[in-house]
């Protein structure tokens, strides 16, 4: 996947590879501890908050065709309990590896007089930029693998009460009285009723009982 723009190698996510060479064999490691780019994770879900620490460990490996990337990245990821909506903090371990083609090399290493002549297999490589690498497109794909789609606090997460919203887990006993449906009309009639009405009707009954008795 060949890019437009030129690299900047201020970017903290661009790696400039000139000092590990060409020579197949050459490796270089490399620590780092960038700020997240914004949007890093599943928009909405989860993710690392723009600007908060991730570390990275890199292997830099020189091969034929290009160079071999091997990384992992480390952060605290944040987002919401998809059951409770309680927030949810998550350490988040990321490994990526990736290959990084010379421009001028096909995928066994062969010179090529006119680079980019097959935008087919182009358009599924990454490409060194005049001795750049962009590890960000990489960082966000293991990031968002790395992350669960629905995040919960807990495994066992009991989630909110259907009827009330209340946390099931801040108390396990929580639970409402069934109603018979039967009945729940009457209750709401009765709830409205004034202390009179409700005497009227209870003598109303009690003659009714009288007479079914004689």
């Amino acid at each position: 996947m060949a890019s437009n723009a030129r690299l900047d190698h201020r970017n903290p996510l661009v790696i400039d590879t000139h000092e590990l060479g060409r020579r197949p064999g050459a490796l270089q490691r490399l620590t780092r501890e960038i700020d997240a780019p914004v949007d890093l994770g599943i928009p909405g879900v989860v993710g690392v908050p723009e600007g908060t620490p991730v570390g990275l460990d890199l292997r830099l490996e020189s091969v034929m065709e290009g160079v071999l990337v091997t990384g992992t990245a480390r952060a605290t990821a944040k987002g919401e309990c998809v059951r409770c909506l309680e927030p949810v903090e998550l350490e988040l371990e990321a490994d990526f590896q990736e290959m990084f083609s010379y421009p001028d090399a096909d995928d066994r290493g062969r010179v090529i007089a006119e680079p980019g002549d097959d935008a087919e297999d182009d358009e599924d490589r990454l490409f060194i930029e005049d001795g750049l690498i962009d590890l960000e497109p990489l960082l966000r794909d293991a990031v968002v693998l790395a992350l669960p789609m629905q995040p919960v606090c807990q495994e066992d997460c009991p989630g909110l009460c259907s009827e009330c919203g209340a946390r099931l887990a801040d108390d396990p006993d929580h639970h409402h009285d069934a109603v018979d449906i039967r009945w729940a009309a009457l209750q709401g009639l009765a709830d409205t009723m004034t202390d009179g009405e409700k005497d009227e009707m209870s003598g109303a009954e009690a003659g009714v009982d009288e007479k079914q008795e004689k």
